[in-house]
């Protein structure tokens, strides 16, 4: 009986080791301590339970691939530098796959100084706020528009509404945690005032959108294969670190940051096509095609940017718009108070709940919401007894999160077209210009179609 059950231990130790693989080569010494210790456990075990020599060997074997990874898998975790997601605008980085972020990834940015001028840095996708002003400061060095070097340099995050976020020195991986239009910036903490928004942030400029020459579904398809790429990138610890550890976490879930960010981006470009549009019968045709776009994303299982449409819809700016939802004809209206119920939050979401529980994978679920849940179960459920571990709560968990990452796979040819309007559309939807100021929304939406007074 003895042996069964340090063969049980043993068992999970495996399957743990199997799983987080890639992160825990990544984080080196610091996370393999664990795997040591357990295999002096073993060995000192040997001489009463000799049956596990099989068992000790294997895991003295995971204790050298975890200290020593193979030239091979040396190779394939090399990583050619990457522009970070929505920092940079480039078409041919754009059209290519997304790949899982890792904190050992390397990665270009900008930082930008008070005046808007700004500095590309290359570094580490974890590394720390202090070692990004120390990059930045040695390019400062060498700028001719930088003659003098500046004193004691703070990092800041400036978003489009002008809301700033100092960084500790000791804060990691702070690019992933950026807003749609949020910006680094880095100055002296006597000018945090004078930080402002860029001013492409702030201005806007009306015109027809590109939309008006692209059909629904070839953009709902876009939208859905963007979004398999990022889901499927999303490891199912970054899900407990988010919801367990938050800041304290020891891997930063790096890749659902980027979901989560994606949802947001979504739901803004909506309500920025819509309001930068001045025709009212070409907003009537925009709204009618983002409301089919919704329905392509239900269609595909895509809750992810199907929902993000539909809130983006329900954004207060677009819904004042009395003239132009009058103009929507009535069998769109219908599909779209549809489209809302699902939306609904009341009753715990369950409308959206009895979508979910009627598909069958694979699906791409609503991940807020999803993280939500998770959050109320790992709150409202102690993690320990005493000192025993509630498994029953983690057996939740553990359902609640290999449900949709285990389905999340790219149904096969989803994205096979390469004429030049496909691939104008793809760069499109991977590269949204967005407006994410509220207020600046709103000022747009009184524009359009003043409210009486």
């Amino acid at each position: 009986d003895g042996v069964r059950r340090k063969r049980a231990v043993l068992s999970v130790a495996f399957r743990y080791l199997d799983t987080y693989r890639e992160l825990l080569q990544e984080e080196g010494d610091r996370s393999n301590s664990f795997p040591k210790e357990l295999y002096l456990c073993a060995v000192e075990q040997l001489r009463r339970y000799p049956e596990l020599v099989e068992d000790v060997l294997k895991l003295q074997r995971w204790t050298e691939i975890l200290n020593c990874p193979s030239d091979e898998e040396k190779e394939t975790r090399k990583k050619q530098v990457r522009p970070l997601f929505r920092h940079f605008r480039r078409i041919d980085a754009c059209l290519q796959p997304r790949e899982a972020f890792r904190g050992s990834d390397e990665i270009f940015c900008r930082v930008y100084t008070p005046d808007h001028s700004y500095v590309t840095i290359r570094s580490r996708l974890s590394c720390r706020v202090g070692e990004i002003l120390a990059l930045v400061r040695e390019k400062l060095q060498y700028s001719e528009e930088q003659p003098v070097l500046p004193g004691n340099l703070v990092l800041v995050a400036v978003t489009s509404a002008g809301e700033k976020a100092v960084f500790r020195p000791s804060d990691e991986a702070v690019f992933t945690t950026l807003g749609v239009n949020t910006h680094l910036f880095t100055c002296e903490p006597s000018e945090l005032d004078s930080l402002l928004p860029l001013p492409e942030e702030i201005h806007w400029s009306p015109g027809d959108s590109k939309l008006h020459d692209m059909s629904a579904e070839e953009v709902a398809t876009q939208l859905v294969v963007f979004d398999w790429e990022l889901f499927s990138c999303v490891h199912e610890v970054e899900f407990l670190c988010y919801v367990f550890h938050g800041e304290q976490a020891r891997w930063r879930p790096l890749n659902l940051e980027l979901v989560l960010q994606r949802c947001s981006e979504v739901q803004h470009w909506v309500a920025t096509e819509i309001l930068q549009c001045q025709s009212l019968p070409k907003r009537v045709q925009l709204l009618r095609k983002f409301i089919k776009i919704a329905a392509l994303c239900k269609q595909q299982q895509d809750l992810l940017s199907f929902l993000a449409v539909v809130l983006g819809l329900d954004n207060p700016a677009v819904n004042q718009l009395r003239l132009t939802w009058e103009g929507l004809p009535g069998k769109f209206k219908k599909q779209f108070q549809q489209f809302e119920s699902i939306a609904d939050p009341s009753r715990n979401h369950k409308s959206y709940r009895e979508l979910i529980s009627s598909l069958r994978p694979p699906l791409i679920p609503f991940t807020p919401l999803l993280l939500k849940d998770l959050t109320f179960l790992h709150e409202s459920c102690k993690t320990f007894h005493g000192e025993l571990v509630n498994f029953e709560k983690i057996d939740v968990v553990s359902r609640d999160v290999r449900g949709p990452t285990k389905a999340c796979f790219k149904p096969a040819a989803m994205d096979t077209e390469t004429s030049p309007s496909h691939l104008q559309t793809k760069a499109y939807v991977r590269q949204l210009q967005v407006i994410d100021n509220q207020n600046l929304l709103f000022e747009m939406s009184c524009k359009l179609e003043p409210r009486d007074t």
